[in-house]
């Protein structure tokens, strides 16, 4: 296997606006995590509780997003290893999405918002038609795994490489249908439907798959139009494999803990429930 090829310059784009582009993302992460931990600081002075692992969370996810973006996510790596361009892949695609989604940003916004026509508006959207439709597992499943397919195994990826804004474009697409999938497969936030385990567990196996056979296939050859040093096109697969594991581990955990819980407070409802001869005696069904 050949050694990386360097390719000039992207010519579509200036190059000070392809430098500004990892700075200005990571700008705006930290400035959401600002904005995270100001909104949830408001709702505790009022009295209202919010955990405080949400806010770990949610810095966590907006400092990892702002290192992936450092390391020039929403730049063009021309040249990059693709180990690189993996660990950015996996941050800002899996590990980042799972982070904000843990820390439920939509159900703090609610909560802060006052009662008038703008919270309406905001639970009207979520609560939509097209809002169940993408946030249906399936679905989600498809437009996340679906793109990734899509982009290191035809030319997209060679394209990435080449045009800034193609570049950015796509990382939009990972870290927004990262996001999507992991709202589907979690259902911490009020969305239309919500769907039970079985699908959602099962979503989860069949995109975990689907994930693991993309990162082999990358392992036997690099994405189309690409070349790199057979040392860093195995490691950069090995690093989708194992890390992607990873994630989809921490995402069955937090279905594991629903069901627990969900169990959990039905046994409680169960003991707490008289038997049915006592409720009988105690609505006068029969004699006592």
């Amino acid at each position: 296997m050949t050694a990386i090829h360097v390719h000039p310059a992207p010519a579509d784009v200036p190059a000070g606006l392809a430098g500004l582009a990892g700075p200005l993302t990571a700008a705006v992460a930290v400035l959401a995590v600002g904005a995270y931990l100001l909104a949830a600081a408001r709702l505790r002075r009022r009295g209202d509780a919010w955990p405080p692992y949400r806010d770990v969370s949610f810095a966590c996810g907006g400092g990892a997003l702002a290192w992936a973006a450092a390391g020039g996510m929403a730049g063009t790596p021309v040249g990059a290893p693709f180990t690189t361009h993996m660990a950015q892949h996996l941050v800002v695609g899996m590990a980042a999405p799972l982070l904000f989604v843990l820390a439920r940003p939509l159900t703090l916004v609610l909560r802060v918002t006052p009662p008038g026509p703008v919270r309406r508006g905001l639970t009207a959207v979520l609560r939509s038609r097209p809002a169940g439709v993408l946030a249906f597992p399936p679905v989600a499943a498809l437009l996340d795994l679906g793109g990734l397919w899509l982009l290191y195994r035809t030319g997209l990826f060679a394209a990435t490489r080449e045009h800034a804004w193609v570049h950015a474009a796509v990382h939009a697409h990972v870290l927004l249908a990262g996001l999507l999938f992991t709202l589907a497969v979690c259902q911490t936030e009020p969305v239309r439907h919500r769907r039970g385990l079985v699908l959602r567990g099962g979503t989860l196996l069949a995109a975990g798959a689907a994930h693991a056979v993309l990162a082999k296939t990358l392992y036997a050859a690099p994405p189309p139009g690409t070349s790199f040093a057979a040392a860093d096109l195995s490691a950069g697969a090995q690093l989708m494999y194992y890390g992607g594991d990873l994630v989809e581990l921490a995402l069955a955990v937090v279905l594991a803990v629903q069901w627990y819980a969900r169990t959990g407070r039905a046994r409680a409802r169960r003991l707490a429930r008289p038997p049915a001869g006592r409720r009988a005696r105690a609505s006068g069904a029969f004699p006592g």
